[in-house]
């Protein structure tokens, strides 16, 4: 049996605003950890998403969550230069790893309780993904950081988030992008007449092919019912906006 330890569990809510949500999973690309870099991991960048992070979480809410790769390995890429699909998204969950525990040390840094849990057993570094483990975690106040996507390969990091939402009864999933508000009608880099849609449903998301997040992970969230915030990850301080209600970015809901 775990022992809770001192502060194991505690909570505090300093902020007279409270919280609309229980439990939140925060979806951040591998890109959201870059910062300013072209490549990899920037500290300064990693510590400020650690602090708001940090910040939800000291409102007792309780926060897992789950971290691409894109900034240091991507499978596409691989398969596209001649590797082989499977192969290439092993490594992409790898490089999950590494932002994972980057994302770990910085909360840590700030007196944060967390844990870091791993589709592939990596013993030394990562518990071993256990659904009722994490839940436990997060009841007792720790940060869950869900790493190496499903454990599978040809399922994104996107789909894991959903898949991690579900098991663990999120009430919301936080979509993070970057450089962009929420969700367009098209690219908005590419098309400067992109109208913002401040809400849309699931089924509208799939038909019209928007990036959100990629078809099954949708899917999965509308099966559900699961509401998910698309926004903004520029300004760190996005997130708890939304997890004190108020209307960030775009909502994707039923």
């Amino acid at each position: 049996m775990e022992s809770d330890g001192p502060g194991d569990g505690a909570r505090t809510n300093g902020d007279a605003t409270p919280a609309v949500f229980d439990r939140i999973l925060l979806k951040l690309s591998g890109e959201a950890l870059m910062g300013e870099w072209e490549y990899g991991a920037d500290p300064v960048r990693i510590a400020a998403i650690a602090s708001q992070v940090k910040h939800v979480a000291d409102r007792g809410v309780e926060i897992a969550c789950v971290v691409g790769g894109g900034n240091i390995y991507r499978g596409l890429a691989g398969a596209a230069a001649g590797m082989d699909r499977a192969t290439g998204d092993y490594m992409g969950m790898l490089a999950t790893v590494l932002n994972a525990l980057a994302l770990q040390d910085a909360l840590e840094r700030i007196g944060a309780h967390t844990r870091v849990q791993s589709a592939i057993q990596i013993s030394e570094v990562a518990e071993p993904y256990i659904r009722r483990r994490a839940m436990r975690h997060l009841e007792k106040g720790r940060i869950v950081i869900f790493a190496a996507g499903t454990g599978n390969p040809f399922f994104t990091t996107d789909t894991a988030a959903a898949l991690r939402a579900l098991e663990i009864h999120a009430d919301v999933i936080l979509m993070a992008k970057n450089g962009v508000e929420g969700v367009y009608s098209a690219d908005p880099r590419k098309e400067a007449d992109a109208e913002f849609l401040p809400a849309i449903t699931h089924r509208e998301a799939i038909e019209r092919r928007l990036a959100v997040m990629d078809s099954t992970a949708l899917s999965l969230c509308m099966d559900n019912g699961l509401p998910i915030y698309v926004f903004n990850m520029d300004d760190e301080r996005n997130i708890d906006r939304i997890v004190c209600g108020e209307r960030v970015g775009t909502l994707v809901s039923t």
